[in-house]
């Protein structure tokens, strides 16, 4: 006699909801209005960071953390949540992230006890991990070829969306409201994409892969065993680390050292967006040109401006110059961002959710890590503290970029 199905086989097993052929090019706009909710959740409320540290009576450092336990979470939850897609499908997780992200921001808006706070950030790692990875696999199930290469490199550029129109919302949000004023907007946003997603998207997933561990610990294997893979990996995690730099440190340098307001903040991270947006549109415009050259030209020049970054704190030192060095250095990391996430993004077609979990998963807990500890080591105060802070992890890039990564043999 067969045995019964256990009630989570049952679940699981249920029928769902296919997307529509003719929903194709709709789910493809809602997949890209989905991309930048990781950089909305982290940008938005920056510029409001030093305003939160006085109303809920915190240091800097324990702002911070709010910041880097949502990295951490995010990056450890897509770990299992790409094997778990590839397994079961991304529609319904899909949703169910969405409902736990509203949630959240909510909760994180009324209450004042910041250990109900990190605990929300870790949950909302947890979803937007879980939604991130459906978004990154949603290309590649569904578009082919040049198609799904033209799409990819568009996904970072949308990404970046995010770190150019979040913390300009957020400043103003902070000047006009208050801090809760950011969490409660991504709660809004969130609830217009879950609606989006109930009415026109739907399960994507070509072929559901058994959950067997063999298997999937074997597919790890292969992605530690592509060292082109690994490095890229580590370049990508390194990269939007120096972004997170300026996220943690910027805000307080502006608005405490410099004494300027949460706008003018807000507008700074404005411009560092921008940057990242146009190092993504450059890696766009040379998609085609040889591919480590124009990642190790981008990661010395990288280096170079930093230099010159810390060298003139001595006699030019203020808004314009900090702005402007930066400016320079996270058009460099844009670049390099784009150009490697989208060729590991295609680099395993046939385990687009695990290799999207491993990505994503290994990728922002090196971001976490390295721009938590880097700024907690540095503690920048000025122009050279940032400078200094930024050195540490270009010279990690160029070090992979010139020595360690060998190119591929066709």
């Amino acid at each position: 006699m067969p045995a019964k199905p256990s009630a989570i086989n049952l679940t699981l097993r249920t029928p769902v909801k296919k997307l529509p052929p003719g929903n194709k090019r709709i789910a493809t706009i809602i997949a890209f209005l989905m991309i930048p909710l990781s950089g909305l959740i982290t940008d938005m409320y920056a510029p409001s960071m030093p305003a939160m540290a006085r109303d809920l009576h915190q240091t800097d450092t324990g702002i911070q953390l709010t910041l880097t336990l949502f990295l951490l979470s995010y990056a450890l939850s897509q770990f299992f949540t790409g094997p778990l897609m590839d397994s079961y499908g991304r529609y319904r997780l899909t949703i169910s992230a969405l409902i736990v992200f509203i949630i959240s921001n909510a909760i994180i808006a009324i209450t004042r006890q910041i250990e109900i706070i990190y605990a929300m950030r870790i949950i909302q790692g947890l979803a937007i991990g879980c939604i991130g990875v459906s978004k990154r696999s949603f290309f590649v199930d569904v578009h082919e070829g040049e198609a799904r290469r033209h799409y990819l490199s568009m996904m970072s550029i949308v990404w970046s969306v995010a770190p150019i129109v979040a913390p300009f919302i957020g400043g103003y949000l902070q000047h006009y409201f208050d801090w809760q004023a950011s969490f409660f907007v991504l709660a809004g946003y969130a609830t217009f994409l879950l609606l989006l997603e109930i009415l026109f998207s739907g399960e994507t997933v070509p072929e559901l892969r058994p959950l067997k561990w063999n298997a999937i610990m074997r597919d790890y294997g292969i992605m530690l065993r592509t060292p082109i893979f690994l490095y890229g990996v580590f370049c990508v995690g390194l990269s939007y680390g120096t972004i997170i730099i300026f996220n943690l440190s910027g805000p307080f340098i502006i608005e405490h050292h410099m004494g300027y307001t949460p706008v003018v903040a807000g507008y700074a991270s404005l411009i560092m967006g921008i940057a990242w947006l146009c190092g993504g549109f450059l890696g766009k415009m040379l998609i085609n040109s040889a591919f480590f050259p124009k990642l190790k030209i981008a990661s010395s020049l990288e280096l170079l401006t930093i230099g010159v970054m810390i060298i003139t704190a001595g006699w030019w030192a203020n808004l314009y110059s900090l702005i402007t060095f930066a400016f320079l250095i996270h058009v460099a990391v844009g670049f390099i961002f784009n150009n490697y996430f989208a060729y590991c993004v295609g680099r395993f077609p046939k385990m687009a959710g695990i290799s999207g979990g491993f990505i994503g998963g290994a990728a922002f807990f090196i971001t976490s890590i390295a721009s938590y500890g880097t700024v907690g080591i540095i503690k920048p105060e000025s122009q050279d503290g940032l400078g200094m802070s930024y050195l540490i992890l270009a010279l990690l890039i160029w070090l992979i970029l010139q020595i360690l990564v060998k190119p591929e043999r066709k």
